[in-house]
């Protein structure tokens, strides 16, 4: 059967930036994504080692021809984290002049980490689509971990940044958090999905590096909670 979609989950601190102990304390999760056609292919939240992303994409036959953005915190994007200089979207940047995508409410955050320019980006909403070859990329906006979280879904493939992890979720209580737009995020919208939905999260958080979205109904607490009030408890917001 032909290949469709080339989609390779890539791990901070072991397939890229091996020798960084920070990137292997945060278990970042980057993405390649691409067109075996085409051989283009776009790079999921590019930080700690671009030179090695790029290098893991062309050892497999892909040039990497855009950036797609969960959100613009440091250790997914790069910038400056507790003191440190992490790698990211600039150095992507200064090699190819690639088209970012952004959620629209995440454009200015991002530019001011990553020192990005509107130029750089193609400001998304949700609901909106981008063709991959013969699959489309539908970006998903899921605000609560940030106000322009976004999460991307490629066939029944979910990449959900820091929105949902396997059997958790991202924090709200960063600069920009808001937890009851990640309780609609998560139940009005995440929960919804197809059962058999291959969940990729933003971090190896979890006993397993992806499950799915009807396991994760059983056993993430995030997506089983029974209302708002529950959830503001949970967070410490009753």
């Amino acid at each position: 059967m032909e290949e469709t979609l080339y989609f390779r989950q890539v791990l901070a601190g072991h397939q890229v930036a091996s020798s960084d102990p920070v990137a292997h304390q945060m278990a970042n999760f980057m993405y390649l994504v691409g067109d075996p056609v085409t051989r283009q292919a776009m790079v999921v939240d590019p930080a700690w080692d671009v030179e090695g992303l790029l290098g893991l994409a062309s050892d497999d036959g892909y040039e990497v021809s855009g950036a797609l953005i969960t959100h613009y915190h440091p250790d997914h994007v790069g910038g400056e984290m507790f003191g440190l200089k992490v790698q990211g979207l600039a150095q992507l940047l200064e090699q190819k002049a690639v088209p970012v995508f952004v959620n629209k409410h995440e454009a200015d955050g991002l530019k001011r980490m990553t020192g990005a320019s509107d130029s750089d980006l193609k400001k998304v909403d949700d609901g909106d689509t981008v063709r991959l070859g013969d699959q489309e990329v539908k970006f998903l906006h899921t605000p609560g971990h940030t106000p322009g979280s976004q999460c991307f879904l490629i066939g029944n493939r979910l990449v959900s940044g820091d929105t949902l992890f396997v059997q958790s979720c991202g924090r709200v209580d960063l600069p920009g958090g808001d937890a009851d737009a990640l309780y609609y995020s998560l139940t009005g919208k995440l929960a919804k999905l197809s059962h058999d939905t291959v969940l990729y999260p933003g971090h190896h958080y979890g006993p397993t590096p992806t499950s799915t979205i009807g396991e994760q109904m059983q056993q993430n607490y995030c997506l089983r909670m029974q209302s708002l009030d529950d959830w503001r408890r949970l967070m410490n917001r009753a």
